[in-house]
Parts: C-alpha cells; sequence; structure tokens
C-alpha cells in the first residue's frame, strides 16, 4: 500500500466518523522502518498498535488522522 493509498484511506475512515465501526489500520505487512518508528505498512507507531484493541472510537479516529498526515508527508 502506498503513501497516497494510505491517505485516502484515512480520509474515508474520518469522513465515516463513528456512525460505523473504525477499522484497524493493519494491512498485513507488520515491518518496522529502519529507525523502528513506524510500521511500514500502516504508519503506526509501536504504542499505537499495542493500544489499538483498547482505543474508543475517537482515539482510534485521532490514530487515523496521525495515519494521514504521516502518508501526506511521505507522498510529498
Amino acid at each position: 500500500m502506498t503513501a497516497e493509498d494510505l491517505a485516502l484511506r484515512a480520509a474515508a475512515v474520518q469522513a465515516a466518523g463513528t456512525t460505523a465501526p473504525v477499522p484497524s489500520p493493519c494491512v498485513s505487512v507488520c515491518r518496522m522502518d529502519g529507525a523502528g518508528a513506524l510500521c511500514e505498512g500502516c504508519l503506526r507507531t509501536l504504542d499505537e498498535i499495542a493500544a489499538w484493541s483498547t482505543l474508543d472510537d475517537a482515539a482510534r479516529l485521532d490514530v487515523w488522522m496521525r495515519i494521514g498526515q504521516r502518508a501526506c508527508k511521505m507522498g510529498a
């Protein structure tokens, strides 16, 4: 999945808001970048990945917002 794909997916999830269950960003490419800061598949931090199952929908949308920002930065 490209940064552009992730940015579009993030925008779609944010637009849906909490009217539907907030989907996991995981795309089954579980590999941290060279710096160990972000997953190369979903652009989440280790802390975001670890916390995902305990987050409420509002916090999950916040994670998606950060993913979108990261994806836009990478695509720029």
